[in-house]
């Protein structure tokens, strides 16, 4: 379904990313990991390329709030396969004070927060919009999130230390509009822009807060990565050639 496409993950080398980049990989796409960790990054691409038996996997070394190395990787991928066809927001850049309780934030570290990640967004989106623009297509999607479109559930972390960053909620309903935004924007220039907001992923959560958060589902509850692989694939390719400026929820029902 996405044969011959070439797709840039931004945070290609994270959790959700990896499974991004098997999705695309395995529906005949190249996947150009895009990350700010070039040992990381390269680490990635080679263990995903042993284990997909594959040589359609690339790496860019990325920092998407910066301008010129959003050029760069650009101009870098232009050399090398003479199109983009698409870019996944997915990257999620914060300072070593992210996540802590809504009284415990602070002013600074919530304008640095929303400014790495929902600045970053916006800035990657314009300068590969550019180039889309002149290419005469192109294609966005945001990973947002549930707590994009609902109040966060802050009973479900009762008896756990984690909670709902309160940076998160304004960084993911904000995103949403963006893609809004720039999807009216666009028009007129073949660049769609979509987001995909999951629920809960599983990532060694505590079996508490697994419990309570499986109640507030209609089947599953949390979901395994590769349960965003059909959506995702979906807005890639041409089955959603018409479906702009939309938020997808793939969330087992939490958000009902």
């Amino acid at each position: 379904m996405l044969k011959n496409n070439v797709v840039v993950i931004t945070g290609g080398a994270g959790l959700i990313g990896q499974e991004f980049v098997k999705a695309v990989v395995e529906n005949g796409g190249v996947a150009v990991i895009a990350d700010i960790d070039k040992n990381v990054g390269e680490k990635t691409k080679n263990k995903l390329s042993d284990e997909l038996n594959t040589k359609n996997i690339d790496f860019v070394k990325l920092d998407i709030t910066s301008k010129r190395s959003l050029q760069e990787c650009i101009k870098k991928l232009d050399r090398e396969y003479g199109k983009i066809n698409a870019l996944v927001n997915n990257a999620y850049p914060r300072n070593k004070n992210y996540g802590k309780h809504f009284f415990d934030v602070e002013y600074d570290d919530f304008v640095v927060n929303v400014g790495l990640n929902l600045g970053g967004y916006f800035l990657t989106s314009q300068q590969f919009a550019k180039y889309f623009k002149k290419q005469k297509y192109g294609n966005i999607i945001n990973i947002g999130s549930i707590y994009g479109v609902v109040a966060p559930r802050f009973e479900v972390y009762d008896g756990t230390s984690m909670t709902m960053p309160v940076e998160y909620t304004a960084i993911k309903s904000g995103l949403i509009h963006l893609t809004k935004y720039m999807a009216k924007f666009f028009k007129g220039m073949n660049i769609r822009v979509n987001t995909l907001s999951p629920g809960g992923i599983l990532d060694a959560q505590p079996k508490t807060f697994l419990e309570k958060y499986k109640k507030e589902c209609l089947n599953k509850g949390m979901l395994d990565k590769s349960d965003l692989k059909g959506t995702f694939i979906y807005l890639l390719s041409d089955m959603s050639k018409y479906v702009n400026g939309q938020n997808i929820i793939v969330d087992d029902g939490f958000t009902i």
